[in-house]
């Protein structure tokens, strides 16, 4: 009587090498063998210049910086490195009971507060604008946007700070010929730091304009396409359709802006040098005026402060803008 055979599950077994491979003498096998590690040190030798400065300029400063700020390191120790004390967290406990840097930091919050949000929407508008608002001389107004971003910082700032001049600047000069009296821009506690953050929104709205121009430009037709024969309008197209795709370049403009304005420094230093009565004193600048002091421990603590508040910040934006899966 024939029997009936129950399939069972696939018996599997470890791939085998392909015939080629079985087939290849160890000759052969030696030879391949030899030409990944020749590979493999000549990528290390291109690599090794890059490798040798980022350590010695980066990654040793950056080290040597953190031990600094435990200890009571000031300029005259620079002769004898090895005789300075060990002081702990006694450097970040003085910082934090200094109004100065509590001024500093708090000046450098509202640069980022309003500077951040400020700088995306109007890249992002000017990124709207160049994508579907205007048909001729795209290129011209993608230039002029642009070119703020590779100008010199202080070549800008010091063009602004002329243009602001109390009494022969240009602002000022027009403002009079519509018979209004123009205040004394950077002189003033109340103006001087939202002036820094219109010419800081000013100066880095290319960037966030070039990189959600691209992404405006990855959203597929079809999907608008498709929204509008659903009886979408524009508003709502851009909110739930556009917008969602753009994630990924809001998130990588929103972190590089975040930690550029939470560095800032060349704006102050150039038209203001942190006054009037340190309304415009930044915490990068407070950790530069304290290294010009020699008090390097506390310098470097200033600094290690503002690099926690950069990695805190970056961390909450991946945190918040991440595509979800």
């Amino acid at each position: 009587m024939p029997t009936t055979r129950i399939p069972g599950p696939p018996h599997t077994t470890a791939p085998k090498a392909s015939p080629a491979q079985e087939a290849a003498p160890p000759r052969e096998r030696r030879a391949a063998s030899g030409t990944v590690r020749r590979q493999s040190r000549a990528a290390w030798t291109l690599a090794l210049p890059f490798l040798a400065l980022f350590v010695v300029f980066m990654l040793l400063p950056v080290a040597w910086s953190l031990l600094i700020s435990v200890t009571d390191t000031k300029s005259a120790d620079l002769r004898t490195p090895l005789a300075v004390g060990f002081v702990g967290l006694d450097n970040y406990a003085r910082l934090f009971q200094d109004p100065v840097f509590f001024t500093a930091l708090r000046n450098t919050g509202v640069f980022v507060l309003f500077g951040l949000p400020l700088t995306l929407a109007a890249g992002l508008a000017a990124a709207v604008v160049l994508d579907r608002g205007i048909r001729r001389f795209r290129a011209v107004f993608r230039v002029g946007l642009y070119l703020p971003v590779v100008t010199s910082v202080v070549a800008v700032a010091v063009v602004w700070k002329t243009l602001l001049e109390p009494r022969a600047g240009l602002v000022n000069t027009v403002l009079g010929w519509a018979g209004v009296d123009g205040p004394a821009w950077l002189a003033d506690t109340r103006l001087a730091l939202p002036v820094m953050i219109v010419m800081a929104v000013w100066r880095n709205l290319g960037t966030v304009m070039i990189i959600m121009l691209a992404g405006l430009q990855g959203v597929p037709r079809s999907l608008m396409e498709a929204a509008e024969l659903d009886g979408a309008g524009p508003w709502q197209r851009f909110w739930r359709v556009t917008f969602p795709l753009l994630r990924p370049a809001l998130l990588l403009t929103s972190v590089t802006t975040a930690i550029g304005y939470l560095q800032f420094f060349d704006e102050p230093f150039v038209m203001t040098n942190g006054g009037p009565l340190d309304s415009t004193l930044s915490a990068t600048m407070f950790s530069y005026r304290q290294f010009g002091y020699g008090n390097y421990d506390y310098s470097s603590a200033a600094g290690y402060v503002v690099f926690v508040l950069i990695a805190s910040l970056t961390a909450l934006q991946f945190r918040v803008l991440r595509e979800k899966d």
